[in-house]
């Protein structure tokens, strides 16, 4: 294990000064390094000793361990709530007083405006008294405002950081728990729960934290409001406090509404992924046989369901988003509505102050209250997972060791035991190489498995090498050393034995190259090589080899197993499981066990006295415990059993370990292109181009419009109050009294045309609103789904090559993470964000109305809010950017440590693996996670503060221009200046987000330009019962995968008879599968392929390709039915599936499934073995009577038997076809009718196989050769008894038949 990382500098937040805390200036240096470049790691301050992962985990771990010891003398369950509370409870509650502090503000700053317009209603020029009140009441209002400013944003810090510490320390006690399963614990629970705690529950706490304090200081401030309400209004004011509460429980309905559409969208979404999944990594196979209609098709209904329930829930969206909006004027429409009509009289500053307080309580009581209740329901659920997962049995801790008087052989004693399994008796003395049992048994003795009855003694230190190899993410050496120190002449031994010494060279960095997440730059031999090697260097009494040597090919087994198990090892005792047979007399003592049961033991020859057909029992085996092993490379086949004894090798890749003379090729490493990541703004181009994919033109000119109307009929129903109470003041100073007729009238304002014009605006306001959400939402989300399709579609006809450069994380990130951002999140940001802008906007153009001076200081605040606003954002993007990259690797170490958990366990590195989390967890959270939380507190204390100013400059404005003002616009203009606060610095933040989120847009736009290939169909169609003959001819073929990369095949010349079964053979990367691909046409070849006359590159894609079958290296089934895997298309009888099914003997199989052809299979047909996937290949093949049947190494990894049906289905079947075999294991293919043996993509020789064998420099020879002797021996024969068998002409002209034929057939076109 490295260290993770360098030393970070210490950090400032630690020792600033409380003026600096306040307003966050310990920042100031890091803003201005990220300004100047690109932040990196090294740039992140050290973790804060109290947010320290260990020390939070530890802590927390101590109080929950004494928890659980209390629960048990109680005889009841843990309660995990009480621990935390019990952890947290006193720093929490101290935050409380922010809280408290700041909502008194926001109820007291009403009663200072209302005191402010009142002077202005009271105005008199000579009175200064009143007006030095009047300059103290506008003090009072800009104090507030800063003051808000300044606890908020500490408040919200401080409890962020204790919702991160909660996190933190969970965190710390899932991973220690994770390390302590038992066996039967972790059947209980899969990688991907743990996964899921780590990344989802354990997010809850910084959520809930947030809002927890709103659970009290909501009550509190709405019953404070309400008093100050009723001496204003009197009771009108419940009018409006009615509505306020009836509002409230209508959003927590949308709000589970749109939760059980999100669960629903969820599970669609799902499904659309796993779908994608399987069309991106099945993709060859799916141009191959020219699938992608039905599978668009599939995409397509699955995106449309869910696209219908998103449009659903943001419609919902959409009208919760208004309704928020609308809310205040509908309840200060109806206060006001009874306030009149019971017969006051309006006024600017009841107005005003109503106004105020009222907002001040909405977002309490509509907002944080209702999400304390949600957030802490959740909370609770996710607490509850937790402990259940705390709970689960954890393995006993065994102690292997000698005692210190005991000096004494190590030794492995097993009597009688029953596992769960079945009696095994053995007694281990050293040097034994103990052969053949399987896995459980090691478990057992590594005490993974419990054992029932019977004696289990370990003495001496065990090591254990896995059988599915596993790496942890780091460089080779720590994967090798494992946490011991490095001995050089000790590892070079290490490594010779284990044959890394050659691959140690060819990779970059040698031992010290970064492996990737699961060992992904490791081909699997490497990987179980490095596994073994692991084992190796630790020096242990005891050595549990489970299976090493299946994962590589037969030359390097032999390698390891002569230096390393017999060389290095050869003094210790050591378990070796193996399936090959090769090994076993080297064995001191055999075990033979099948199912379970032991069949026998002794040594070699001891068995092979007794009879027992080891062979028999092998077979069984392959296909018996085996499966997990099956998981190998598909380049390295396991080594079978043939007849008697002799071993089939792995021809294509020989590792000649002996003599370095004859070097491996090296295989091709397909260079993977660094993605495409965007630097700076983006342009409006991106925009345009989103919002065009939504609708067209016009639609988005009545969407502009409508955002407009609606933002005007906003500020004017505000505006309309104003102007009544105006009116009203007029006539209650001059007091006109008319003389009508001799009466006396008081004159009033007519109260149906002021009410009704209100009334008209009101109504104009909710449904502008209305419309402008549901307009809005419905052309975002109609732009999400036409640009899913485009990229798909684009996708879906793109050559290959595309997947072979692009990994399948990345295309499948751009539908799963980007197509999500623009179906949820980006509608929603986008919208919040034009409609707070205008209400900004709105903002500045009120008080620029009512002062127009306004504007003069309004310009350099702008202009220091831009550059703030870049300043900031190039900062934040890079500290956003690093909090994700130092995500992954938690992640990615929890999901390693729990793949090698028995390897961890076995080492006793479980300390190590803890600690090296607690690194990451601190360099995630404590560091940038927590530069994250500062960085824009920061940025919003600043634009809070420019906010205070701009409220402090209108305040004492009005004061100043005193004579020209009104008092109903003063009141508009302060009212709406102080609504700014928050609104102001969350706007800012939403164009940030906004700006992010559009990346997600250019990165879909990039993938719906991609290079397409040929058409599918064209003009000229092939004749429909084409191909008849099956005869192909090559011409000058070249062919290249990509405009720029090498030629693969040169200028080749062949033709394939018609009905002829022809054999590929070739090193590696000797050009056999470009072969495929060239006649595939997957990229375009240079030169001409005739099938039947017909030139292939002048026919449509699925012409061509439809009418070819082909049996593909890795069998590839899908998601969906049985009959959906055979016959996606619908064009056979089911009684043409059943007979393809029973030829290739899978028709029991299908019979004994629950619902026979219509089951769905499991992901990617996980439940069937790898043999029976190839078999339903085969069936596929044999459905579509092609005269054309490619096979690409098909037997690489499938059982003798498996093999022998397939080979003798092609037999049978395909007798009448042209037949083209790519093989790996001469027996397939050594009685063909010819075989082509490729060399660097020119043909090296083409004729029969006797005839080859005769010429002993010959590339063929030599591979027959390295087959081992008896092999050889026997493919020699075969060879010959295929060349006498076979009906010849006269021998004349047998060898110039080819080039004659190929001559004529040319003439003839």
């Amino acid at each position: 294990m490295e260290p993770v990382k360098k030393d970070a500098k210490t950090n400032p937040s630690a020792t600033a000064n409380l003026f600096s805390q306040v307003f966050f200036c310990w920042l100031n240096p890091l803003f201005r390094i990220g300004y100047k470049r690109r932040l990196e790691e090294d740039d992140m301050y050290k973790v804060l000793p109290e947010d320290g992962s260990e020390r939070l985990g530890e802590e927390l771990q101590s109080l929950w361990d004494h928890e659980v010891q209390k629960a048990a003398k109680d005889l009841r369950t843990p309660k995990l709530t009480k621990v935390l509370i019990k952890c947290y409870w006193k720093p929490y509650a101290v935050l409380g007083i922010f809280t408290l502090i700041e909502e008194v503000i926001k109820v007291i700053q009403p009663v200072f405006l209302g005191k402010l317009i009142q002077y202005f209603e009271k105005y008199d020029p000579d009175n200064m008294d009143a007006l030095y009140e009047a300059f103290g009441y506008a003090a009072g209002v800009s104090l507030s405002t800063l003051i808000l400013a300044i606890t908020h944003h500490l408040y919200f810090f401080h409890v962020q950081r204790t919702g991160m510490k909660m996190r933190v320390a969970m965190c710390h006690m899932i991973y220690k728990k994770a390390l302590c399963l038992s066996s039967a614990a972790m059947g209980k629970t899969t990688t991907g729960q743990i996964v899921n705690l780590l990344s989802n529950d354990v997010n809850k706490f910084d959520e809930v934290t947030i809002f927890l304090h709103f659970l009290w200081v909501g009550p509190l401030q709405a019953a404070a409001v309400l008093g100050l309400l009723w001496v204003e209004i009197g009771p009108s004011c419940l009018a409006g406090m009615a509505v306020l509460v009836i509002l409230m429980p209508t959003q927590t309905m949308f709000g589970r509404l749109f939760s059980k559409f999100r669960s629903k969208t969820a599970a669609l979404t799902d499904n659309r992924i796993r779908t994608m999944n399987e069309v991106v990594s099945g993709i060859r196979i799916i141009k191959m046989y020219a699938w992608e209609k039905p599978f668009s098709a599939l995409v397509n209904e699955v995106r449309r369901k869910e696209i219908s329930k998103i449009m659903s829930s943001s419609y919902l969206r959409g009208l919760n988003m208004a309704s928020f909006f609308a809310a205040s004027k509908i309840i200060v429409f109806i206060t006001f509505t009874v306030y009149v009509l019971l017969g006051n009289t309006i006024s600017a500053s009841r107005v005003f102050v109503t106004v105020s307080l009222y907002s001040a309580v909405r977002l309490t009581v509509t907002l944080f209250f209702p999400s304390a209740v949600e957030k802490l329901s959740e909370t609770r659920i996710s607490v509850r997972r937790i402990k259940t997962f705390l709970l689960l049995d954890e393995i006993v801790k065994s102690n292997h060791g000698f005692l210190q008087e005991e000096k004494q052989e190590p030794s492995v004693e097993i009597q009688d035991l029953i596992c769960y399994w079945d009696k095994v008796n053995v007694q281990l003395l050293p040097p034994r190489l103990l052969d053949k049992p399987t896995s459980s048994l090691l478990s057992s003795i590594l005490g993974e498995l419990p054992h029932d009855k019977g004696v289990l003694k370990v003495k001496g230190q065990l090591t254990y090498a896995s059988q599915q190899p596993w790496v942890f993410p780091g460089t080779i050496r720590s994967n090798i050393l494992f946490g011991k120190e490095l001995h050089p002449q000790k590892y070079e031994k290490v490594l010779r034995a284990c044959a890394l010494k050659r691959d140690m060279e060819l990779l970059p960095e040698g031992d010290l190259t970064l492996i990737g997440d699961r060992g992904a730059t490791l081909s699997g031999g490497q990987k179980a090589r490095v596994n073994l090697a692991r084992a190796v260097y630790q020096d242990a009494d005891i050595y549990l080899l489970d299976d090493p040597l299946s994962a590589v090919d037969a030359e390097v087994g032999r390698h390891l197993f002569e230096q390393c198990i017999c060389g290095i090892l050869k003094n210790k005792p050591r378990i070796l499981v193996t399936h090959q047979l090769q090994y076993l007399q080297a064995a001191n003592q055999i075990l033979v066990l099948k199912e379970g049961h032991m069949v026998a033991r002794g040594t070699y020859s001891e068995l092979q006295r007794s009879g027992v057909d080891f062979t028999s029992l092998l077979k069984r085996e392959e296909e018996g415990p085996q499966a997990p092993g099956a998981e190998t490379e598909s380049r390295s086949p396991r080594s079978r059993t043939l007849s008697q004894n002799s071993v089939v090798s792995h021809t294509s890749s020989i590792r000649s370990v002996k003599d370095g003379t004859e070097q491996l090729p090296a295989e091709p490493v397909q260079t993977v292109v660094e993605e495409s990541r965007s630097e700076g703004t983006i342009g409006v181009g991106l925009y345009v181009k989103y919002l065009k994919a939504g609708a067209n033109i016009l639609v988005l000119i009545g969407v502009v419009l409508l955002q407009f109307l609606a933002q005007a009929a906003y500020i004017l129903q505000d505006w309309w109050l104003a102007y009544w109470a105006g009116e009203q003041e007029k006539l209650n100073v001059n007091g006109t009294v008319t003389v009508q007729n001799g009466v006396n009238v008081t004159e009033e304002l007519s109260l149906d045309f002021y009410l009704g014009i209100y009334a008209g605006l009101t109504g104009a306001t909710l449904i502008f609103g209305f419309a402008r959400s549901l307009l809005m939402f419905n052309v975002l989300v109609k732009a999400a789904q036409s640009l899913h399709n485009r990229m798909f579609n684009s996708i879906l006809r793109t050559p290959v090559r595309f997947f072979d450069i692009n990994p399948i994380g990345r295309v499948l990130n751009r539908f799963s993470k980007d197509i999500g951002q623009l179906d949820a999140a980006l509608p929603w940001t986008f919208v919040d964000f034009i409609q707070i802008f205008l209400q900004i906007i709105g903002v500045i153009a009120v008080a620029a109305s009512v002062i127009p001076w306004i504007l003069i200081p309004l310009v350099p605040l702008v202009i220091v809010f831009l550059f703030l606003r870049r300043y900031f954002l190039q900062t934040s993007r890079d500290v956003k950017r690093l909090e994700s990259t130092t995500r992954s690797p938690v992640f990615s170490h929890l999901s390693s440590s729990l793949q090698g958990l028995w390897t961890i366990r076995a080492f006793r590195a479980e300390e190590r693996f803890q600690n090296t989390f607690d690194t990451y967890q601190d360099l995630h959270s404590g560091e940038s996670w927590f530069l994250f939380l500062v960085t824009s507190r920061w940025f919003a204390v600043r634009l809070d503060g420019m906010c205070a100013v701009f409220v402090t400059i209108t305040a004492f404005g009005c004061l100043l221009l005193r004579d020209q003002v009104e008092a109903g616009s003063v009141g508009l203009a302060l009212s709406y200046a102080v609504t700014l606060m928050g609104m102001f610095q969350w706007g800012v933040r939403q164009s940030a987000e906004v700006e992010n989120m559009m990346t997600s847009v250019e990165r879909v736009v990039e993938y719906t330009e991609l290079e397409s290939e040929a058409p599918w169909e064209t003009q000229k169609r092939p004749p429909p019962e084409w191909p008849s003959q099956g005869l192909i001819t090559f011409d000058r073929v070249s062919f290249s995968y990509s405009s720029d990369g090498p030629v693969v095949l040169k200028d080749m010349k062949a033709m394939f008879r018609p009905k002829e079964k022809v054999g590929i053979v070739g090193r590696t990367g000797a050009g056999k599968s470009s072969l495929v691909s060239a006649l595939f046409r997957l990229a375009e070849p240079e030169g001409r392929i005739y099938i039947d006359g017909v030139l292939t590159s002048e026919i449509g894609l699925h012409d061509l390709r439809q009418k070819m079958s082909i049996i593909p290296q890795d069998p590839v089934l899908f998601t969906g039915t049985m009959r959906k895997n055979l016959d996606p298309f619908s064009q056979h009888t089911d009684e043409d599936l059943w007979n393809a099914l029973q030829e290739v003997q899978l028709k029991s199989v299908v019979e004994e499934l629950p619902n026979k052809m219509e089951t769905v299979l499991a992901e990617s047909g996980s439940n069937f073995s790898v043999g029976q996937r190839q078999l339903v290949c085969l069936a596929r093949a044999v459905l579509r009577k092609n005269r054309i049947l490619i096979i690409d190494e098909a037997t690489a990894n499938v059982d003798p038997r498996t093999d022998e049906l397939i080979q003798k289905t092609i037999r049978e079947k395909f007798r009448e076809c042209t037949v083209l075999t790519i093989a790996h294991r001469l027996n397939t293919i050594i009685d063909s009718d010819r075989i082509l043996v490729l060399d660097a993509g020119q043909i090296h020789a083409y004729d029969e196989p006797h005839t080859l064998l005769q010429n002993h420099d010959g590339i063929f020879f030599k591979m027959v050769q390295q087959a081992g002797r008896q092999e050889a021996v026997a493919l020699l024969q075969s060879a010959k008894q295929a060349y006498n068998s076979r009906s010849r002409p006269s021998t004349t002209n047998g060898g110039v038949g080819a080039d004659g034929n190929l001559v004529i057939f040319e003439t003839a076109l």
